[in-house]
């Protein structure tokens, strides 16, 4: 089994059409992270407005020298609103993905290498969790949690961990089985000296590739709940919210205010869905491998 090793895929050399997208992808996710990192210090050096700053004779102006992509309902500048909200979406879904990560794993790997009713009781709880639509199950923890950016960032977190507890458990239970592992079990080895010494390095391979396509996924649940209303403040950029207030101004030929929302989502969208397939290919072995 291949061994995620994050040194490796800065050398690896693509070979096909997976190989360019996920350099592609990664290009794309660099520059909102850049973007996400050098916007709130450009707002903060007064080379960009206050997104939440709005003038009453500015309101719905078209794009311009001065507004690059135009104004909003309340004459807000609609490009600096967009590029504080790559910073907010990345902030949500890293926050939720990690999280969920850090409590999906643990749970995946004891419950694969301990069985028994602890392994019933999680499963039954993790796959009734899966069952239920991501959307609908973020929108009624969001109901109950209320807006907010860490409520925001722990309703998305519990929609994910299953993902991670069931890939992890079925692979831990799998390796559990390998001749290794039982020769170190009769030689006396502890569970936790088992789980870190074989298990770990083992199951870990894929979450690299599911942590990508999460939050891909993850994004745009992030603007479903925003655009119901169900998401961040209003005082927090964010492209969901943004898209919604855009909705009433569509049919009068406004278009800007929900262009430059919608595309900067979309955008990011697919440059992680890039990067989880080409990572994808990568940890199984395919696209040249590790390349040279």
């Amino acid at each position: 089994m291949t061994v995620f090793q994050p040194r490796a895929l800065l050398r690896w050399r693509p070979k096909n059409l997976s190989g360019r997208m996920a350099r592609w992808g990664l290009l794309i996710v660099l520059a909102y992270g850049l973007v996400a990192l050098a916007t709130p210090l450009l707002i903060h050096g007064g080379l960009l407005a206050d997104p939440n700053a709005g003038l009453a004779n500015e309101i719905y102006a078209t794009p311009s020298l001065q507004h690059w992509c135009g104004t909003d309902r309340l004459g807000r500048d609609v490009c600096v609103r967009t590029l504080s909200g790559s910073g907010v979406a990345l902030q949500v879904v890293l926050l939720a993905l990690i999280t969920a990560l850090l409590i999906g794993v643990p749970l995946g790997m004891v419950s694969g290498y301990l069985g028994g009713g602890l392994d019933r009781i999680l499963v039954l709880l993790m796959d009734t969790l899966y069952t239920l639509p991501v959307l609908l199950l973020s929108v009624v923890l969001a109901f109950l949690l209320g807006r907010g950016l860490p409520n925001a960032a722990a309703a998305l977190c519990v929609v994910y961990i299953p993902q991670y507890f069931r890939v992890v458990r079925n692979q831990t239970a799998q390796v559990k089985a390998e001749l290794y592992v039982e020769a170190a079990q009769s030689l006396g080895a502890g569970p936790l000296w088992i789980l870190r010494r074989y298990l770990l390095r083992n199951v870990i391979t894929s979450v690299p590739v599911l942590l990508t396509l999460n939050a891909a996924d993850a994004v745009l649940v992030l603007g479903g709940l925003g655009f119901l209303g169900l998401g961040l403040p209003e005082s927090i950029p964010e492209w969901g919210a943004d898209l919604q207030q855009a909705l009433t101004a569509l049919p009068t030929g406004i278009w800007w205010t929900a262009l430059y929302p919608g595309l900067a989502m979309f955008v990011l969208v697919l440059g992680l869905s890039f990067l989880g397939e080409g990572l994808e290919a990568w940890v199984s072995g395919g696209d040249g491998g590790r390349g040279s």
